[in-house]
């Protein structure tokens, strides 16, 4: 449903996108992870069309988003970060007009909105203005006009950030089954772990531009070359200590914090401290997407770059 060759965005001497190849197939759960100012927001401005690329070529339900902007734009559905939907009006007029903008006539419209309320679970307000939902209903409404004129593909823009845990929660169980129930395609940034884990088929891991990390969350997780992480408080030089000790996979250091990555903790856990001493209070775990994140990205905080609003700026500009 996907398809990306070379994919290239240059904003003058600064590289976005590079060179970007990407296959998503129909009906899979694609997370596109990243820091700020990897080239997340880029990548999907150009798939919907909003953004031309400098280089290479992409399709989006088999159009050429070139030369068939507008056809991806008919086959595809957005749900932004920000709030987008009109807080005036009541959640059926919101797609009402929404079906109005897309071209589906009335007798369509007429059954297609009580169709995407009841998959949200909002039909019981359809009538109530959306200044009187809560966050999450109102996340829910949006991703309801997103689904309104049947998309092929459903682009997600963090679509669970401000929410608390249980809405976010419910949201996931939302995306995860109109994806499976309906076909659809869904491709979702997003800076929650525990998001892209629950939701993604697949997650890709984007930096720079380039796409560094490719695969199940599974498959990322065991690329760290271990299967637990021992985390321990100490002032040694653990690297030394262990060297010749063949489960241990690496060693990363933070602060008086280290992080022992092993084959099997529960069999070499004993063999590891009498051949590092005393190691204070320890803790053994399963390697985390975060750990993968990390792992591939680096710990440094990357502030926000001037790609970051491209999405939305230019989603504005079009509608102008």
């Amino acid at each position: 449903m996907i398809k990306t060759f070379k994919l290239t965005k240059k904003f003058g001497e600064l590289t976005a996108v590079d060179a970007l190849d990407l296959e998503i197939k129909e009906g899979e759960i694609f997370a596109l992870l990243g820091p700020n100012g990897a080239g997340k927001t880029t990548t999907i401005s150009m798939l919907c069309g909003l953004l031309e690329p400098t280089n290479g070529t992409a399709t989006v339900n088999e159009f050429d988003v070139k030369k068939q902007a507008l056809e991806v734009r008919q086959s595809i559905g957005i749900v932004f970060q920000s709030p987008s939907i009109d807080d005036l009006l009541t959640a059926r007029e919101n797609l009402e007009l929404h079906g109005i903008l897309y071209g589906m006539n009335k007798a369509d419209r007429t059954k297609r909105i009580p169709e995407v309320l009841e998959i949200v679970g909002l039909l019981d307000r359809a009538d109530g203005q959306i200044k009187t939902y809560s966050g999450g209903m109102r996340k829910r409404a949006e991703i309801a006009r997103g689904l309104m004129h049947m998309p092929k593909v459903l682009f997600l823009d963090e679509p669970t950030t401000g929410l608390d845990p249980q809405t976010r929660t419910h949201i996931w169980s939302y995306i995860r089954d109109l994806s499976k129930k309906n076909h659809i395609t869904v491709l979702l940034t997003t800076h929650y772990m525990e998001e892209a884990e629950y939701l993604a088929d697949r997650i890709g891991i984007i930096d720079h531009g380039k796409l560094i990390a490719l695969g199940t969350p599974y498959d990322l997780k065991q690329s760290l070359g271990a299967n637990d992480i021992i985390v321990a408080k100490s002032d040694k030089d653990i690297a030394k200590l262990t060297k010749g000790l063949k489960f241990v996979k690496g060693i990363e250091r933070d602060g008086e914090l280290v992080k022992i990555k092993v084959e099997n903790a529960g069999k070499n856990l004993c063999q590891l401290l009498v051949k590092t001493g005393e190691l204070g209070e320890i803790e053994v775990r399963k390697p985390t997407l975060n750990d993968v994140f990390i792992h591939y990205t680096g710990k440094d905080i990357r502030e926000d770059s001037a790609e970051g609003g491209i999405f939305e700026r230019s989603m504005n500009s079009n509608n102008r």
